[in-house]
């Protein structure tokens, strides 16, 4: 039985890299004569696993989502972080079909597609089964986001076989069906699985993105689009189930999955028994070599982005509890002098004070500046107890209350209510000690969407919906409209049924 479990949780995680002679040859030995609906259990396990690769950590979607935008970069620092220039590329807006990121994302998140839909063939219970469409339609709203076409196979199907694939407006539809059609039976008790809330929300995604993923250089927007966005919205409020935290970063601190009432869907992380190792990259990429932990000194913030928090709001951060007391590092933004857990000012590797500066280029070549050059970023407040292990307790948040209300809030202003979205954008500042507004238009929400949700992995696609991300920005210039679709990656163009995306 050993054997047999370790073979199914291989073939679902070869199912992961695309189709391999090794994901052949375990098609043919565990196919429909070894795995049964016995089994499924431990498949569609296998499938959250799958989400961990491409979506918990900075290195995957989540890379896609913030490097092209106005909130992060890599600099160049010196010989450090060039790696052929594959950061800048994403920042500049000048990557092509070749990028290595963007083909080990693409790879990735199709591969919780492909396990997701395996799991069908193998006849699970309803409450499965719903699970594992959701976790498919999860991942094809990221390839419909990232690249306008979604490869698909049906359960069972040959492999070797090459995948059709559903153009934007087909894809919304197949999305907007399958999401209604297996609702009601999923789960509601749990926010680390999918639950029918985070049903609702993924469809709130869809309406609200729908005419910006059917046309992405003037998105437009249909009232019975966002009047929907607008229902499932008061769905989810008028449960009473959720609330916005008084403390904003206990969203994404240790044991978050259990000790908020915001969240709504996170992927499931337990301390020091099984978590995503990749997720220590959300602070080790940005912390300095002489930080604790000893960070890779390199994603760092914008000035112009940082700029939008004014003194008062909480999103900006400070000391939280077991972290500085324990290492010195705040949460939130750092800039300025670091110090160690006693409050001794840290230097970098040449003896100069570790103070983090808002000035920074995208590359870097004065020695005594280019180690501390740049905003630094703590979302998820580190946990030491289990920082030897890299097996972490922080969930990774996909979904929290604050973004219902927000995005009810965008439906309604684009219905011309602004007075009522002015009242659930405030409703989200004042929990945050920001100034409330006394006004509301498309620019003052776009700024409010990034600080609530910085270095959560949304900014790219709401920069495409308000219209913004062609613009020039700090380090960036403006860019060609084929930038908001990425290239279907070079290895992917021997399957017919793709196209590639205009200007690759």
């Amino acid at each position: 039985m050993k054997l047999k479990n370790i073979a199914i949780l291989l073939f679902a995680v070869s199912a992961f890299t695309g189709c391999t002679k090794l994901e052949e040859d375990l098609h043919g030995q565990v196919g429909s004569g070894g795995v049964g609906s016995d089994d499924v259990p431990a498949l569609l396990n296998a499938t959250y696993v799958a989400m961990r690769n491409p979506y918990y950590g900075p290195y995957g979607w989540w890379a896609l989502q913030e490097f092209p935008t106005d909130e992060a970069m890599v600099p160049t620092r010196g010989g450090d972080w060039d790696d052929n220039g594959a950061w800048r590329a994403l920042h500049l807006h000048r990557w092509q079909s070749d990028h290595t990121r963007i083909h080990s994302v693409f790879k990735d998140v199709l591969g919780v597609s492909y396990a997701a839909t395996d799991i069908l063939q193998y006849s699970p219970t309803p409450s499965q089964e719903a699970q594992a469409r959701f976790l498919r339609a999860f991942a094809e709203f990221s390839i419909l986001d990232g690249w306008g076409q979604v490869p698909y196979r049906d359960p069972g199907e040959n492999v070797t076989q090459n995948p059709r694939v559903r153009q934007a407006q087909e894809e919304i539809d197949y999305l907007i069906s399958e999401l209604n059609e297996v609702s009601d039976n999923l789960p509601t008790e749990r926010v680390d699985r999918v639950s029918q809330d985070a049903a609702k929300m993924l469809l709130m995604k869809i309406h609200l993105n729908k005419g910006a993923f059917l046309n992405r250089q003037s998105p437009t927007f249909a009232n019975e689009d966002l009047q929907e966005v607008v229902r499932l919205a008061d769905e989810i409020i008028n449960s009473g189930k959720y609330a916005l935290t008084d403390n904003y970063f206990m969203n994404f601190a240790p044991n978050n999955g259990q000790s908020t009432t915001e969240n709504i869907f996170t992927g499931e992380n337990i301390g020091g028994e099984s978590s995503a190792t990749g997720m220590t990259n959300m602070w080790v990429a940005t912390l300095h070599y002489n930080q604790n932990p000893s960070g890779n000194n390199g994603f760092c913030t914008l000035s112009d982005f940082y700029n939008k928090f004014e003194e008062s709001d909480v999103r900006r951060g400070g000391e939280y509890p077991g972290v500085t007391s324990v290492s010195g590092v705040r949460v939130g933004f750092l800039v300025g002098q670091q110090v160690n857990q006693n409050g001794e000012n840290l230097t970098d590797r040449r003896g100069n004070p570790l103070a983090f500066t808002p000035e920074v280029s995208i590359i870097e070549r004065d020695q005594n500046h280019l180690e501390v050059a740049g905003i630094r970023v703590i979302k998820y407040p580190i946990d030491y107890a289990n920082g030897s292990t890299s097996l972490l307790n922080n969930d990774w948040v996909f979904y929290r209350y604050s973004d219902v209300l927000l995005m009810k809030a965008e439906a309604l202003l684009r219905l011309g209510q602004s007075g009522e979205a002015l009242n659930l954008v405030n409703q989200v500042r004042t929990k945050r000690s920001a100034t409330a507004f006394t006004e509301l238009n498309e620019d003052l929400l776009l700024d409010e969407l990034g600080r609530e949700f910085f270095w959560e992995g949304h900014r790219r696609t709401d920069l495409i919906r308000f219209g913004k991300f062609l613009d020039e920005w700090q380090e960036k210039p403006a860019s060609d409209p084929k930038n908001l679709l990425f290239p279907i990656p070079l290895n992917q163009l021997g399957n017919p049924n793709y196209t590639q995306n205009p200007g690759y």
